[in-house]
């Protein structure tokens, strides 16, 4: 027998053979996982308000204890349009079409004949979307819940106080709203509504605006914001019973912290079970960021390189 290249034993070419073919096959295995670690680039991670991963079978359980949800959204965040619908659905199979409302920001009040018309088939999409002032990315990110809804009878509910009347809040003060006739004050919350004006999200907000140095001009951009959660939490208490679901979209800002829409809603349902969703950004999303901890019961953590459904800034 010739030189062999390992083993002077009996059979030594076979156990040649048989060791190299575990040697390339144990390599081939190393470089799939490499590779496999080397191109993961997971689009999302969801943790809960404390900073533990949750899987998305954890998040539904959290979220069907809760009988007003906020889901709040980056507005121009794929991922977070995607999810909307996802969870709704997946709520909507556990709870049944009967028991869910949907309501969203994007839709405003003044726009809710217009959205039934459309839910009850008396009109077609086109009709309606052509003759409504929608936000830009309506057609990509909020028609599809919108068609959920009708394929399933969901009610969905226009919720948001038209912008027109909240940018006179902003350069006029709440008091402008006053004189308004009262077909015009029924498209929002009753006046007078109280604001606190120490919440921290308000706070913060005047903080950014100069504070006292602006004087009323930071006091009139708090008031719109807060017109537009109250009007929000109203439309959704006057839509809601115990016993329902109703599922909000709105940006995160409204709902984080449980404070903005959630802070007027727990006013008027201080039993109602109030559960949110806060999605953020970051570069490394396998971690939540201490910044973050605490905001809402679900966080979503998208990497900041995301692609935006728009380029524009928010509506």
């Amino acid at each position: 027998m010739g030189d062999l290249p390992f083993f002077e034993i009996p059979n030594s070419e076979k156990c040649y053979l048989w060791f190299m073919k575990k040697w390339l096959v144990g390599l081939w295995a190393l470089m799939m996982t490499t590779m496999s670690l080397a191109q993961d680039k997971p689009a999302y991670a969801i943790f809960n308000g404390q900073g533990k991963p949750l899987k998305y079978k954890k998040v539904l359980r959290i979220l069907e204890e809760g009988e007003v949800i906020c889901f709040g959204e980056l507005h121009n965040n794929p991922i977070a349009h995607w999810l909307e619908l996802e969870i709704l659905r997946d709520l909507t199979e556990v709870k049944g079409a009967a028991q869910m409302v949907v309501g969203a920001e994007m839709l405003e009040t003044n726009q809710q004949e217009g959205l039934d018309q459309y839910l009850k088939g008396e009109v077609e999409k086109k009709v309606w979307t052509q003759s409504t002032d929608l936000w830009s990315n309506h057609d990509t990110d909020y028609q599809p819940v919108v068609d959920f809804c009708k394929q399933e009878g969901i009610p969905f509910i226009a919720t948001n106080i038209p912008r027109t009347y909240a940018r006179k809040v902003s350069r006029e003060g709440i008091a402008s709203l006053d004189s308004l006739p009262d077909e015009e004050k029924a498209l929002m919350v009753s006046l007078p509504f109280s604001i606190d004006f120490d919440l921290p999200s308000y706070a913060k907000m005047k903080e950014m605006m100069g504070g006292h140095a602006h004087g009323g001009m930071a006091e009139n951009f708090v008031s719109a914001q807060a017109i537009k959660d109250a009007t929000m939490a109203d439309r959704i208490l006057k839509n809601w019973k115990e016993g329902k679901v109703f599922y909000h979209m709105n940006g995160s800002y409204h709902s984080d912290d449980k404070e903005g829409i959630l802070w007027y809603v727990a006013k008027g349902a201080p039993d109602a079970t109030l559960k949110n969703i806060s999605v953020v950004e970051q570069a490394d999303i396998s971690e939540l960021s201490k910044e973050y901890l605490g905001k809402a019961d679900i966080m979503i953590v998208v990497p900041n390189s995301m692609t935006k459904t728009y380029l524009t800034g928010f509506e």
